[in-house]
C-alpha cells in the first residue's frame, strides 16, 4: 500500500509540475521561465523538483519525449484503413480512424500542444514534431506510409508541404478553442488532404 501511495504522489507531483510549466509558458514564454517559477506555481520545494528533473530543459525534454512517443503510436495505428480510404469518396469515421485518433489525442493534451506550438513555446518542439511525422509518413523504413518509389514529386517537398499544412490546421483549431469535434476536424482535414485545397475551396470539381 505504501508503494502505491508513493507512486500516486509522484504522479500527482509530476502533473503539478507540468501544469505549472504550461501555465508559465503561456504567461512568460519558455525562455524566461526559471525553476523557481515552476516550483512556486506547482507549490513544491526545489528539492522535490530536482528529484525528478535536472533543470527546466530536462523537464521539457522528458515531457516532449512522452508526447512524441504517443503521437508516433497514434500515427502508426490503422495505416491500412487510411490507405483504403484514398480510393473512396465516402468520408466516414470508419475510413478515417487515424485522423480521428490524432485529433482525440490532441484534444486530450490541448493545453500543452497549444502552448508548445505558440511563439512562446520551445522553438525546437515544432521542428521535432515535423521530423517525427516525416519519418513516420515518408521515412525510408519499411513502416512508412508513403513509399519513395510511388511519389510523383521529390519527397522532401511533399513532406514539407503536407506536414506544415497539417500542423497549421492543428494550430488554428487549438487557437480557436477546439470548437469542432475530433470527427469534424478529421473530415475537414481529410477533405483538404484527399482532394486538395482547390477542391476544398470549391474551385475544382
Amino acid at each position: 500500500m505504501e508503494d502505491t501511495n508513493t507512486d500516486l504522489r509522484v504522479i500527482r507531483t509530476k502533473e503539478s509540475i507540468r501544469h505549472a510549466l504550461v501555465e508559465l509558458i503561456n504567461e512568460k514564454g519558455f525562455e524566461a521561465i526559471t525553476v523557481k517559477d515552476i516550483t512556486t506555481r506547482a507549490k513544491i520545494n526545489r528539492g522535490t523538483f530536482y528529484t525528478h528533473y535536472q533543470d527546466k530543459f530536462d523537464l521539457m525534454m522528458k515531457y516532449e519525449e512522452e508526447i512524441f512517443l504517443e503521437i508516433s503510436k497514434v500515427l502508426k495505428k490503422n495505416f491500412s484503413s487510411i490507405i483504403a480510404a484514398f480510393g473512396t469518396n465516402s468520408l466516414t469515421e470508419t475510413h478515417m480512424p487515424l485522423v480521428v485518433s490524432i485529433f482525440e489525442y490532441l484534444n486530450e493534451n490541448s493545453e500543452f500542444m497549444k502552448a508548445m506550438l505558440s511563439p512562446k513555446g520551445d522553438l525546437s518542439f515544432q521542428e521535432r514534431l515535423k521530423d517525427i511525422i516525416w519519418k513516420t509518413l515518408f521515412g525510408s523504413n519499411s513502416d512508412a506510409l508513403f513509399k519513395e518509389e510511388n511519389l510523383l514529386v521529390p519527397e522532401h517537398y511533399l513532406a514539407s508541404y503536407a506536414v506544415s499544412a497539417h500542423i497549421g490546421v492543428i494550430q488554428q483549431w487549438l487557437n480557436n478553442g477546439r470548437k469542432e469535434s475530433a470527427q469534424d476536424m478529421a473530415r475537414i482535414l481529410w477533405t483538404i488532404t484527399a482532394n486538395g485545397p482547390l477542391f476544398a475551396a470549391g474551385l475544382k470539381k
